[in-house]
């Protein structure tokens, strides 16, 4: 399993409560970007059109640009490929709990491009800062117990 992009900031702005694969609906000219590493999930996340769900604000950007077509948008919505039973389940949680979906991180499994979707909670400020607080300590002791 090849990971291409992660959304780094997502684990610390949100509780991640569930994981999903998802596949992504995606044209030609994204393909062979994508696995080349060339995707963006900063700002991205996934919405719920119908009973469809679909990955918002994702930058691909065309592989070679003069060969893609001429109205190509390197932030269109791109349809997101689940169970229904998955959507329904998605769309359950979110309505029920206010919960979120967040693309984690695009990989490439049995050479398909895939998408670990989240659902999550915002994370407060407070909380937040909770988190840094572990993570000072956790670096303190380790570093504390290499000494010895």
């Amino acid at each position: 399993m090849k990971i291409l992009a992660e959304n780094r900031k997502a684990k610390f702005n949100y509780e991640i409560v569930e994981k999903f694969e998802a596949g992504i609906k995606l044209l030609g000219c994204e393909v062979k970007s994508v696995k080349n590493g060339n995707i963006s999930l900063d700002g991205a996340f996934a919405q719920i059109y119908g009973n469809e769900i679909y990955l918002i604000n994702a930058q691909i950007p065309a592989w070679q640009p003069e060969n893609a077509p001429a109205d190509y948008q390197p932030d269109r919505a791109r349809k997101l490929l689940l169970k229904r039973e998955e959507i329904n389940h998605l769309i359950g949680k979110m309505r029920t709990e206010r919960l979120m979906l967040i693309p984690l991180a695009v990989y490439l499994k049995k050479n398909k491009i895939k998408l670990e979707l989240a659902l999550g909670r915002i994370r407060r400020k407070v909380d937040k800062r909770e988190v840094i607080k572990k993570r000072e300590a956790e670096r303190e002791i380790s570093r504390n117990l290499k000494n010895y």
